[in-house]
């Protein structure tokens, strides 16, 4: 039965109109999963940490080389194909619609929950608190904590790594570098990206409980699987 309910799953995914992804439905909102009921409030803006933070920011911004401010631009873009480094050349978007669909879900699901908790506790980007901090990523004037790119990062790394856990390290270690590509950037301090590590691990932990999750996930999983031969 299991058998037949993964294939029926497929077969739907593909007969369907594809969505575009931000019109993807989320596994969660923030009116399951308030941030503010986890995380501390980012550091004051006239405080040492913050201070301290953004002296990181204009070191990194005179010491990193071309190819970590290209990186940090690859890395601009909120999907789980970033993780094809690691995961090999079969692992394509044409190649796992159903996993493409269940990862637009598990996208939109971040920003559903983190950008009530950014929109509350507004901290000021790095250039906005320092005229001398010059991003190489696209400018954001939204809430910096937590981190939305790191959060969502952590998500899909976790998420992925359960669907291959043959690669868990690597997977791991990508999803760390790809928050901290936001500091490399010059568009997040570091307490934003650990803030994002931990809002991710909660938010992931939170919708890995729901039945509706675990259907797709098995379904994403198959497929993903059988595509990279596992």
């Amino acid at each position: 039965m299991r058998i037949v309910a993964l294939t029926f799953l497929t077969l739907l995914a593909l007969a369907a109109p594809p969505l575009r992804a931000e019109e993807a439905k989320p596994f969660a909102t923030a009116a399951s999963i308030d941030l503010r009921a986890v995380l501390k409030p980012p550091p004051a803006q006239d405080s040492a940490q913050t201070k301290a933070e953004i002296g990181e920011v204009l070191t990194i911004q005179v010491t990193r080389s071309a190819e970590m401010e290209a990186q940090a631009q690859a890395d601009a873009v909120e999907d789980v194909w970033r993780f094809a480094d690691v995961m090999g050349p079969a692992f394509k978007t044409e190649a796992l619609p159903v996993f493409s669909a269940f990862f637009d879900r598990v996208v939109a699901t971040e920003g559903a929950v983190v950008d009530p908790a950014k929109d509350s506790w507004k901290r000021p980007r790095p250039h906005q608190a320092s005229p001398l901090v010059k991003p190489v990523v696209k400018i954001s004037n939204s809430g910096a904590y937590p981190s939305g790119h790191t959060t969502v990062g952590t998500i899909m790394g976790i998420v992925l790594s359960n669907m291959v856990p043959e690669k868990r390290t690597e997977i791991m270690d990508r999803a760390w570098a790809y928050g901290w590509n936001r500091v490399i950037g010059g568009i997040h301090y570091r307490s934003d990206i650990e803030a994002g590590r931990i809002a991710g691990s909660v938010i992931a932990a939170r919708i890995m409980e729901q039945p509706e999750f675990q259907t797709e996930f098995a379904a994403a999983k198959a497929e993903l699987r059988k595509v990279l031969g596992l």
